[in-house]
């Protein structure tokens, strides 16, 4: 008599593709939040490094404000202003720093730049020349989209702080400047830098 080789029975089979399955989809599914959780963490550095650069860029064009008022024809314009743009109270700013960085004037002594918020995003301005403006439009770059709030206040001599600048009675720089930033997932950043 010839032994009798014993295989697996169909239901066997069937039981152990249904384990083989569930351990495939249990790991598909790690595999996946892994994947997601990598690209969320990436978007999310991403996102930071961004927005640290935009503050290490305002924080050094304020260091280099200087007192030096800009020549418009006839009209001259404060060396340093923060003004309310629109009724959401969001401001354009527009200063002299040190310069030239992009002129062609060489010998120039300072540059005019400012930020603002257009369409959802922050931008940088940079006019071709310090004076004599004229209707000269600045070059604007975007610095960071998806921006709902950009409002700066300054540093009165007395500690106050106010939305507007120029100030009667206050020197043409203010002591310091507070920027707020909302963003449209609604975070709100704000920073605080001393410019004397």
């Amino acid at each position: 008599m010839t032994p009798r080789v014993r295989g697996f029975t169909l239901v066997e089979a069937l039981i152990a593709l249904l384990i083989l399955a569930i351990v495939a989809a249990l790991a598909y599914r790690g595999t996946a939040e892994l994947t997601s959780g990598e690209a969320q963490l990436a978007d999310e550095s991403a996102r930071w490094r961004t927005l640290d650069a935009l503050f290490t860029r305002l924080e050094a064009d304020l260091r280099q404000a200087l007192p030096r008022p800009s020549r418009r024809g006839a009209a001259i314009e404060a060396a340093w202003a923060a003004i309310p743009a629109d009724d959401a109270g969001n401001t354009a700013l527009v200063f002299t720093r040190a310069g030239p960085e992009f002129t062609l004037e060489p010998g120039v002594a300072g540059q005019r730049i400012g930020y603002r918020l257009r369409a959802g995003a922050l931008e940088v301005l940079y006019w071709p020349q310090l004076d004599n403006l004229g209707d000269l439009v600045p070059t604007s770059y975007a610095l960071l989209d998806h921006v709902t709030a950009f409002r700066v206040q300054a540093a009165m001599a007395d500690g106050r702080w106010s939305e507007r600048w120029p100030l009667r009675d206050q020197d043409e720089l203010p002591r310091g400047v507070r920027v707020e930033l909302t963003l449209d997932d609604g975070m709100r950043l704000e920073r605080v830098f001393a410019l004397r």
